[in-house]
């Protein structure tokens, strides 16, 4: 009988998808200038140019890292209000930028299959709703760019915890500039805003959404009446 002690195990066959999950994974863990077509073969345990059986080159790489992404946004659901749909998905939406910060903004001139299913069911929830086209269009850019700059702005402030937000603010406080006065406004918002029990940086982007969306919704009774 032959001994299969100490064999490995068999390795899973590299193919575009596969090849695209590691590389969205490598640049979670590094940032996109991170990600080289050799380090994706490295981290596949293949030779380079066999990726080429998978992916044309790097931009067609990153189209797809791109539209992987978009397919763990939430598509708003047709039998759902269409205020409720775009709250949902701009929550989704923030907390895929938060898994992935390379990807924010990162919209490809060649789009995938997932990204361009997304995009068609906004599109049909706020049509469904009665919107007109314009007022889809707008509300899309809208959204689209508060959750994006909303995202880019969490991604580059260095608190993932409420108390890195304390830390951080508190060390703003003790340099010498502000502690002579010179800034009265942000230290009254650090002492009596930030630095209250229970703060969170993100629960910023909730008021800002209902804002918006109170906007958007005023707007389309206005057309509507």
């Amino acid at each position: 009988m032959t001994s299969t002690r100490g064999a490995k195990a068999p390795r899973e066959p590299v193919s575009r998808d596969r090849a695209i999950r590691v590389a969205v994974d490598l640049a979670d863990a590094g940032g996109l200038e991170s990600l080289s077509m050799r380090r994706l073969a490295q981290a596949l345990g293949v030779e380079a140019m066999s990726l080429y059986y998978h992916v044309k080159n790097k931009d067609d790489l990153i189209d797809g890292m791109v539209d992987l992404v978009f397919d763990e946004i939430a598509l708003p659901p047709t039998d759902t209000p269409w205020r409720t749909a775009m709250e949902d998905r701009a929550h989704s939406a923030r907390a895929a930028w938060a898994r992935h910060p390379w990807a924010i903004s990162l919209m490809r001139s060649t789009p995938g299959a997932a990204t361009l299913r997304h995009l068609d069911a906004v599109i049909a929830c706020l049509r469904g709703a009665g919107f007109s086209m314009t007022l889809t269009a707008h509300a899309m850019s809208l959204l689209d760019s508060y959750v994006d700059g909303f995202a880019l702005q969490e991604a580059s402030l260095p608190l993932s915890e409420a108390g890195d937000v304390n830390t951080a603010t508190e060390s703003i406080l003790a340099q010498q500039h502000m502690m002579s006065g010179a800034f009265p406004h942000l230290a009254e918002m650090a002492e009596t805003h930030i630095l209250q029990p229970g703060y969170a940086y993100g629960d910023e982007f909730a008021f800002g959404l209902g804002l918006i969306l109170d906007g958007i919704e005023a707007a389309h009774r206005a057309a509507s009446g």
